[in-house]
C-alpha cells in the first residue's frame, strides 16, 4: 500500500535496535548486566561534530542551546545578549559569518544521519543581527597589561587577533595596507552577500575595546621596515592575507590586458572603481571566488558601445581610475560562463551558491579545462580555447577530440591565492606564504607569530581560528609562560566548573580532615560527582546517540531573493534575508545536543529501579539536570540505551 510523504513525516525515521540484535556479541558486555554489574551511569560530556567540525572553534552547541532555551542567562542579562556572548567568545563576526561560511559545521551535523542538518548558519546569522539591532558590545578588557603586539593585516585574523588580543589586556595597532578594515570581508566578498553596514558595525565593535590603533595605507616592508616593529612592540603577528590572484598556467596568459585574477576583480568592484564589465566574460575556476565573480559580473554587464577606458581591466590594473557612475547605467547584459576542471558534483563552491549563479543566466560548464587564451593583433585575448577533461592521478588529461573556444572579452582566472611578501623576503617560505609552527608561530623567529590566508589560503572562519590560538600563544610569551599542550578537539568547550561558578553553585572547598570519606564523592559537595569531561579529546558520532527520540522537524529556511537572468542586471539588494526570532527558536530546538543532556527525562522515566533521579533545583544548572543514586542502581544500561544525546556512559561506580 503505498504511504504519502505527509505520513512519512509523522514517522519515527530511525530504529534503535536491528533485528536479531538482541544478544551481547562481546563476552564482557554480557557479564556486566543486570543486578551482578557494578557498573553504573557516568554523565560524560564530548564535543559534537559541528563544533568539531568548525574551524573557529566555535561552541555551537552552547549558543543553540541557549536560543532554545534550555540554558539560561544570568539574572540580569537577556538570552539575546547571552548567545551573542557564547558565539563571540570565538567568533566576533557572527553576523558575517551566518551570511557567508561555507558551513563546515552543517556537513558534520549529526543530524545528517536523521533527516537534515540544523541550520547553524542561519541561527548564527540571527544572533549576529540581532547584537547589532539591539547594541550589545563585548564585554570591557581586563587591565592594561602594558604590552603591545603589531598586526600587520586588518583581515578577519587580524580583527579577530585584535579582539582577542584586548581580551587578554594587550594593547595593539593594526597595519593596513588598503584604505579600510576588513580584508577579504571588504574586498573579495560582494556587499549583497556582505553588507557594508553590518560589516563595520562588527568592526567597530572591536575597535571600541578601546586600545586597538589602526594605521591604513600603510603596507609594512615598503612604508615601515619589520626592524621598526620590532623595536616598538612586545611581539607581531603576521596576518596580512592572500590579495594576489593566480594567474592560468596556459600559452598567452601572461602580459594579456584583459586577462585578470579574480581577487582583482572583485576588488576593483568592492572598492566601487568597477560600474562594468565585459559583454563576454569567461572566468575559469569553481570555488567560491569564481563564483562571486560571475555573480558580479552578471549584475553589472556591459556598455554596447563602450570607450577605451570603459574597458574593465583598465579600472582593474589601474587602481586610481573609475568607471563613470552615470555612463554605467546603460549597462546591457553580460554574456559570462564559468569553466571548472571538476564536475558540478566535486566543485567546492557552495551548491546552492552554484544552483544560484545558473539561476541568474551563468553558464557552467563544468569537467572542462583550459588549453590557450587566443589573442588578437593588438595583443588582446578574443577567446579560450578550452577541451573536455578527465582526472588521471590527480591531473587534468584534455578528452581527443572535444576542443573549442569559448569567446572571450574578459578572460578571469579565479583557481586561487598567493601571498605578497615583496619587502619581507625574509619570512617567505618560497611559496609566497609564511611558515607557522602548531602554535602559529614563525619557525626560527622568536616573538613573531602568523595566522590566516598567508600560512594556506583557506576559509574565513580558519583565520579566525587560527588567530585565537596565535593569541594564546602571544599571550604566553608576553607573559614567558610555557606553552600549554593543545587538546587533541583544539575547540571552545563548554565547561561546567565555568557554568556552576556562573550561577553560583560551585563545589566547596577541598579541606583535608573535613572531605569525609574520600573513596566517593556521591554525597561530597567538593567534587562534581559522576561526570567526566571528554570533550578535549573525543567528537560524539551519530552512532552513540538514541535517535529513535527524534521525530521529524523540517529545516526553516532562509528566504533567498535570487534574481533571474532577466532581473539580475543592477540587483544589488542581499540575497538572503534572516530568520524571524521565532523561526531562529525552532531552529535551535532541532539540535539534539550531541554529548550533552537536554533535559529530556527519558533516563528518569525507564529507570526501574527510580536510581536516576533528578537533582534539586536549587543545585541545578547545564549538565547538571540527573544525578544517579548508586545504592539502587543494579547496571541495567536502560538510561544509557535511551539517553538521545549519548550524554550517560556506563562507568564503574558504588
Amino acid at each position: 500500500m503505498a504511504t504519502s510523504s505527509d505520513e512519512m513525516k509523522t514517522k519515527p525515521s530511525w530504529r534503535r535496535f536491528e533485528d536479531g540484535a538482541n544478544v551481547w556479541e562481546d563476552l564482557t558486555d554480557k557479564i556486566f548486566m543486570e543486578d551482578s554489574s557494578h557498573k553504573c551511569p557516568t554523565y560524560v560530556h564530548k564535543t559534537p561534530p559541528c563544533q568539531g567540525s568548525c574551524p573557529s572553534g566555535e561552541d555551537i552547541r552552547g549558543w543553540l542551546q541557549i536560543v532554545r532555551g534550555l540554558e539560561q542567562p544570568p539574572a540580569d542579562m537577556d538570552w539575546r545578549e547571552y548567545a551573542f556572548r557564547r558565539s563571540t567568545d570565538a567568533n566576533p563576526f557572527p553576523a558575517m559569518m551566518g551570511r557567508v561560511c561555507p558551513a563546515p559545521c552543517q556537513d558534520g551535523c549529526n543530524r545528517n544521519a536523521l533527516e537534515d542538518f540544523v541550520g547553524i548558519n542561519a541561527v548564527e546569522q540571527f544572533i549576529g543581527d540581532s547584537a547589532i539591532d539591539n547594541g550589545y558590545r563585548f564585554a570591557p578588557p581586563p587591565p592594561d597589561t602594558g604590552k603591545r603586539v603589531a598586526i600587520v593585516g586588518g583581515g578577519p585574523a587580524g580583527l579577530a587577533a585584535a579582539y582577542q588580543l584586548r581580551r587578554r589586556g594587550h594593547a595593539c595597532t593594526i597595519f593596513e595596507a588598503n584604505s579600510a578594515l576588513g580584508g577579504m570581508f571588504r574586498f573579495g566578498i560582494p556587499g549583497y552577500r556582505v553588507p557594508r553596514d553590518r560589516l563595520d558595525a562588527e568592526i567597530q565593535r572591536i575597535l571600541d575595546l578601546g586600545q586597538v590603533e589602526v594605521r591604513l595605507n600603510t603596507r609594512v616592508g615598503r612604508d615601515l621596515a619589520v626592524a621598526e616593529l620590532e623595536r616598538d612592540y612586545d611581539a607581531v603577528l603576521w596576518a596580512l592575507g592572500c590579495q594576489s590572484g593566480r594567474g592560468l598556467p596556459v600559452p598567452g596568459w601572461e602580459g594579456t590586458p584583459n586577462c585578470v585574477s579574480g581577487v582583482a576583480f572583485l576588488k576593483a568592484f568592492n572598492e566601487g572603481r568597477m560600474k562594468v564589465t565585459a559583454a563576454k566574460v569567461v572566468c575559469v575556476g569553481g570555488g567560491d571566488t569564481s563564483i562571486d565573480v560571475v555573480s558580479v559580473a552578471r549584475r553589472l554587464g556591459h556598455l554596447p558601445d563602450h570607450a577605451k577606458r570603459d574597458l574593465p581591466e583598465t579600472v582593474i590594473h589601474d587602481g586610481y581610475l573609475a568607471h563613470d557612475t552615470a555612463g554605467a547605467a546603460a549597462a546591457e547584459g553580460a554574456e559570462v560562463t564559468l569553466t571548472s576542471l571538476f564536475s558540478r558534483e566535486q566543485m567546492t563552491a557552495a551548491e546552492h551558491e552554484v544552483t544560484d549563479a545558473t539561476r541568474e543566466g551563468v553558464t557552467i560548464l563544468d569537467g572542462v579545462m583550459p588549453l590557450e587564451v587566443l589573442k588578437n593583433a593588438e595583443g588582446r585575448a578574443t577567446g579560450l580555447r578550452v577541451a573536455d577533461c578527465r582526472m588521471e592521478e590527480g591531473r587534468p588529461v584534455a578528452v581527443e577530440g572535444t576542443e573549442r573556444v569559448l569567446e572571450a572579452d574578459l578572460i578571469v582566472s579565479a583557481i586561487g591565492q598567493g601571498g605578497d611578501l615583496s619587502g619581507l623576503e625574509t619570512l617567505d617560505n618560497g611559496r609566497g606564504l609564511i611558515d607557522a609552527d602548531k602554535f602559529h608561530q614563525v619557525p626560527g623567529r622568536p616573538g613573531h607569530f602568523v595566522a590566516g590566508d598567508i600560512i594556506r589560503p583557506h576559509l574565513l572562519t580558519t583565520a579566525i581560528g587560527q588567530a585565537w590560538v596565535a593569541v594564546e600563544s602571544i599571550d604566553a610569551y608576553l607573559g614567558q609562560v610555557e606553552q600549554r599542550r593543545r587538546p587533541k578537539v583544539d575547540v571552545h568547550h563548554f565547561n561546567l566548573l565555568d557554568k556552576l561558578a556562573e550561577v553560583e553553585r560551585a563545589p566547596q572547598p577541598f579541606v583535608v580532615g573535613e572531605a569525609g570519606d574520600l573513596r566517593g564523592t556521591s554525597a561530597a559537595d567538593y567534587a562534581v560527582h559522576n561526570y567526566e569531561d571528554r570533550s578535549g579529546a573525543e567528537v560524539i558520532p551519530h552512532e552513540e546517540l538514541y535517535l529513535g527520540h527524534f521525530n521529524h522537524h523540517a529545516r526553516n529556511l532562509r528566504q533567498e531573493q535570487v534574481p533571474s537572468a532577466e532581473q539580475v542586471l543592477a540587483h544589488f539588494a542581499e540575497r538572503v534575508a534572516g530568520l524571524s526570532e521565532a523561526q531562529a527558536i525552532d531552529e535551535a530546538k532541532r539540535c539534539m545536543s550531541c554529548g550533552m543532556c537536554f533535559e529530556c527525562d527519558n533516563c528518569v522515566i525507564f529507570c526501574p529501579q527510580d536510581a536516576v533521579f533528578r537533582v534539586d533545583k536549587a543545585a541545578r544548572t547545564t549538565g547538571r539536570y540527573v544525578d544517579t543514586d548508586y545504592s539502587r542502581c543494579i547496571g541495567c544500561h536502560i538510561c544509557a540505551d535511551v539517553c538521545p544525546t549519548g550524554y550517560i556512559k556506563m562507568g564503574l561506580g558504588e
